[in-house]
């Protein structure tokens, strides 16, 4: 299920704004780390390794936790409970590279382009300020 993206969400989500990606290890402690993310056709994308823990935990349970706070007005926030949809290989980090151009950086390719994946969360839930 999807659900609806209003506007005061899509403002934040469209911005090059860093996110906290909240997983779950296989022992089920939480697992938080900051995340470059790019909203696009409906679902969040982040650029990662398939041989980090990150992804070991999403291996193991695809629901997710996201948050992201407006800089200029913490209060204006989201939360995204959502599911990984699908993993993608990106073996020449070019997703990564896009993602580096988001943010400010230029065009990078990572060194550890080989282990590269693209990960798409459809968003199940808002909640939040900027939910709507």
């Amino acid at each position: 299920m999807t659900v609806p993206i209003p506007d005061s969400a899509r403002a934040l989500l469209e911005r090059p704004l860093i996110v906290d990606l909240a997983t779950v290890r296989p022992d089920g402690a939480p697992q938080v780390n900051p995340m470059w993310f790019l909203f696009e056709d409906g679902l969040i994308w982040f650029s990662h390794t398939d041989t980090r823990q990150k992804s070991r935990n999403l291996q193991h349970e695809p629901r997710v936790a996201i948050a992201v706070a407006d800089p200029a007005n913490p209060q204006n926030y989201l939360e995204v409970r959502g599911r990984v949809e699908r993993i993608e290989p990106d073996p020449t980090g070019s997703f990564h590279s896009r993602l580096s151009e988001h943010y400010g950086e230029g065009p990078h390719v990572p060194e550890d382009a080989a282990h590269r994946v693209k990960i798409a969360v459809r968003p199940v839930r808002l909640s939040g300020r900027a939910a709507g």
